[in-house]
């Protein structure tokens, strides 16, 4: 896990961007359904470069993937709960284990290796406080190697995005 981070630490440092490649990325960010032709009028560029340029910071890892963001009430995913799960153990094995069975948690859609008093950050959407319990006590409580749980209900959102390039 660990090398693999540094693997794209390292690449990311040798990986250059220059102000075209930042401009196709802005527009990509507010709209990833724009097409190679809308791209390539607003960066003044023909279509074949904007293509390439788009194709390289794919297999380069700058683009990882596109998606359709949802509003999570409309999907009856309006409980927002952020966990933060501290392990009993340490250890590689056992960290390895935990981050597994998170995979297979659909109610969580994000998770973040952390420091501090806890372990890991976990972003979770379900429909209510009842949805909430069961996910609580049938999946999360029993991953092994839990050691603590804190909770936190998202009362409302203030700044959610997803924009890096401005």
């Amino acid at each position: 896990m660990a090398k693999q981070v540094k693997k794209e630490e390292t690449a990311a440092a040798s990986l250059v961007l220059d102000d075209k490649d930042l401009a196709i990325l802005r527009i990509l960010q507010r709209n990833a359904r724009s097409t190679v032709k809308e791209i390539a009028e607003k960066v003044h560029l023909s279509t074949t470069p904007v293509h390439e340029r788009i194709k390289r910071m794919e297999e380069d890892g700058v683009i990882t993937q596109y998606a359709t963001l949802l509003n999570h009430a409309r999907v009856r995913k309006g409980l927002m709960v952020i966990c933060y799960v501290s392990l009993r153990q340490h250890d590689k094995k056992e960290g390895t284990k935990f981050i597994h069975s998170i995979l297979g948690m659909n109610e969580v859609i994000e998770c973040y290796n952390i420091s501090g008093e806890f372990d890991f950050m976990l972003k979770v959407v379900v429909e209510s406080m009842d949805a909430f319990y069961d996910f609580h006590v049938n999946k999360l409580s029993q991953a092994e190697n839990i050691g603590h749980v804190q909770s936190v209900f998202v009362m409302g959102i203030i700044k959610q995005t997803h924009v890096l390039v401005h």
